[in-house]
């Protein structure tokens, strides 16, 4: 599924229809270059788990952000700084990935041989200066179930 977004606050919609479909334990991995968007697309994530999404800002030095207090909980990770698949195994990343939460990964590229064997990818790519092309590829039938889902939710 591929689809246009045409500014920041529908960017942030579409996350917050993408965070009604999700359960516990569900994996969402974005890819894309700096600017591309991931970071507003987890704030409307958050937005829908009842997360204030000025809360929501790039881990990016911290590697994960908890957030407990909402409907779901989220682990925000940003991993642009990761040099090696192999720094993310030091943190138990196991614990969170298949938990109580949500999980979102920023920049899981970076993960390479250690990405998760089933989750939803989110590949976020610059078509404009205010437009966005956001690509759903679904890994495992969970996934494709809830692509399906989300779909139906952004076209109505």
């Amino acid at each position: 599924m591929t689809i246009i977004s045409y500014s920041v606050n529908q960017t942030l919609h579409i996350g917050r229809k993408i965070s009604k479909e999700l359960v516990k334990g569900d994996i969402i991995c974005l890819f894309g270059q700096l600017g591309s968007g991931k970071t507003v697309l987890t704030k409307g994530i958050a937005s829908g788990l009842g997360i204030e999404k000025d809360r929501i800002i790039s881990p990016t030095f911290v590697l994960i952000r908890q957030y407990n207090q909402a409907k779901i909980p989220l682990y925000h990770f940003d991993l642009y700084r990761l040099k090696s698949p192999m720094d993310i195994l030091d943190l138990g990343y196991e614990e969170f990935f298949y938990n109580e939460a949500v999980t979102v990964i920023e920049w899981a590229d970076r993960l390479k041989y250690v990405l998760p064997k089933e989750y939803l990818k989110i590949e976020l790519s610059i078509k404009t200066e205010g437009q966005r092309l956001i690509e759903f590829n679904a890994f495992g039938q969970r996934y494709r179930e809830l692509t399906k889902k989300i779909y139906e939710d952004i076209r109505h």
